[in-house]
Formats: C-alpha cells, structure tokens, sequence
C-alpha cells in the first residue's frame, strides 16, 4: 500500500468542506478552493465556528499557511 503525501491529501480536498483550527485556536469551516506550496489556503463560504455554532460568517478568505494546525474533512 502506498502511503499518501501532504499535497496529495490538500489536492484531495479542493472542493471540499474543511474544518481548519489556526494556532489562535479559531475554528474556521468553509469549501476549499485552492492551496500554495507554503499551505496557504484559499476557503469560499467560510465561517467561524464557536463549540460548533456559527459565530461569524466571512466569505471567501485566505488563510496563511504557517497559522494553521490542522485541516480535517467536515
């Protein structure tokens, strides 16, 4: 079984709903657009999310690739 690498992972999620939590410990869900080479993360669609509740609604946003910790399928 060949094991997946990082990018074939994001490429896997490009139009996909993600949940993204950034090192401030925000919670951000939105659709995956786009990825660079330094993870930087384009979402359509995103929101902020409080214990699971909407708390902002942000549109589409770019998230800096060295402020996220981890990026799961929702």
């Amino acid at each position: 079984m060949m094991q997946e690498r990082p990018f074939d992972l994001l490429n896997k999620g490009i139009g996909q709903q993600v949940l993204i939590r950034l090192k401030n410990n925000l919670n951000i869900r939105g659709k995956m657009t786009s990825f660079d080479i330094h993870m930087n993360i384009v979402l359509e669609g995103a929101e902020e999310l409080d214990e699971g509740n909407v708390k902002a609604k942000l549109g589409t946003i770019l998230l800096r690739g060295g402020n996220i910790l981890f990026i799961s399928p929702v």
